[in-house]
């Protein structure tokens, strides 16, 4: 028990040191030499407390660590996410959206005409729908190649009645980056993105990963009675709004891309349990098939085969049609 409790303790100082390390190097508000000195300093102290535990110490290195360990918490919790810094211009502006009747009204829908990965044609625009018009809720998941790892969008579609026409506008939840900064999932854990949900058009949204980065593009219809798909709109642009008043950090695991859909579809769906594939973002087609939420008499692979528009979305690039054109064979859209 007692060699259990000791290997317990060194794993902990361990961590601590470890973390503490990452929080440094990761946010600490100094040019890369001055955290890279921070972080040396760090790691060689913790390294002499595990070190003199090692040796048969006890209360000096267990309080040693400790006390470090406050003083880094006491810094940490004092960090707070920015609402004015030189963003991305991706990102420079937030979704924020108005209610009256029947009428929605989005700011800031990114219009992006992209062509590279970091160069676009930059539009911000002013859109209004009619809520009586919403028709469909699409999920569309987007992947790089790592298992189980890929950024999930919701797009919403609103038909009209006279021309059978469709229009669209996707919410995706994303990292906030600053104009100098890229993205890093470890960056993710330590406060370094703010949180940011953008209104897009799928021609920016979808083609910039399909085309543009050469991402693979699944497309799933969503079974979601009005009355739901109503509130989840409404429950996306509240959230939006939200975030505009009261910046958050971006977490890899707690705020991100799914775990926001998830809680706000949690309020409109009661019961919806908790699933290690929430976590997991390439696997929540998965989750969703498997709670109804996909078309019925439809196999997950065969949903994700017919689903895949990547190859239509390319042959589509310049279509005027696009958001059509790719949901061509896609099961719920025949």
């Amino acid at each position: 028990m007692l060699l259990f409790l000791d290997l317990l303790l060194r794993l902990v100082m361990a961590l601590c040191t470890l973390w503490g390390a990452l929080a440094l190097g990761y946010r600490l508000p100094l040019a890369r030499p001055g955290r890279a000195l921070a972080v040396a300093g760090w790691l060689l102290l913790g390294g002499i407390w595990l070190w003199l535990f090692s040796r048969g110490a006890r209360v000096a290195p267990l309080v040693g660590l400790a006390v470090q360990m406050l003083a880094l918490l006491a810094w940490w919790r004092r960090l707070r996410p920015a609402a004015d810094l030189d963003w991305a211009e991706d990102v420079a502006h937030l979704a924020t959206g108005e209610v009256e009747g029947q009428r929605l009204t989005l700011h800031h829908v990114r219009n992006f005409d992209w062509q590279t990965r970091d160069r676009a044609r930059v539009r911000w625009e002013r859109r209004a729908y009619d809520l009586g018009a919403l028709a469909s809720v699409d999920l569309f998941v987007s992947g790089w190649g790592r298992p189980g790892i890929a950024h999930v969008l919701i797009s919403f579609g609103f038909l009209d009645p006279e021309s059978s026409a469709h229009d669209f506008v996707a919410f995706s939840v994303e990292v906030r980056r600053e104009r100098h900064e890229t993205f890093s999932e470890i960056g993710g854990f330590f406060k370094q993105y703010e949180l940011a949900i953008i209104a897009a058009d799928e021609r920016d949204a979808i083609r910039l990963r399909s085309n543009v980065r050469g991402e693979r593009v699944t497309l799933f219809r969503v079974l979601l009675a009005a009355a739901d798909r109503r509130d989840l709109l409404l429950a996306m642009v509240e959230e939006a709004n939200r975030l505009e008043a009261a910046p958050r950090f971006y977490h890899t695991i707690t705020a991100n891309c799914t775990t926001l859909i998830f809680g706000m579809m949690r309020q409109i769906i009661e019961g919806l349990p908790l699933d290690h594939r929430l976590l997991l973002s390439g696997l929540l087609p998965g989750y969703v098939h498997d709670h109804g939420g996909l078309v019925g008499g439809v196999s997950l692979g065969e949903l994700k085969r017919l689903g895949d528009i990547t190859a239509r979305a390319r042959l589509a690039h310049e279509a005027p049609d696009f958001s059509r054109r790719i949901r061509e064979g896609v099961p719920g859209w025949l």
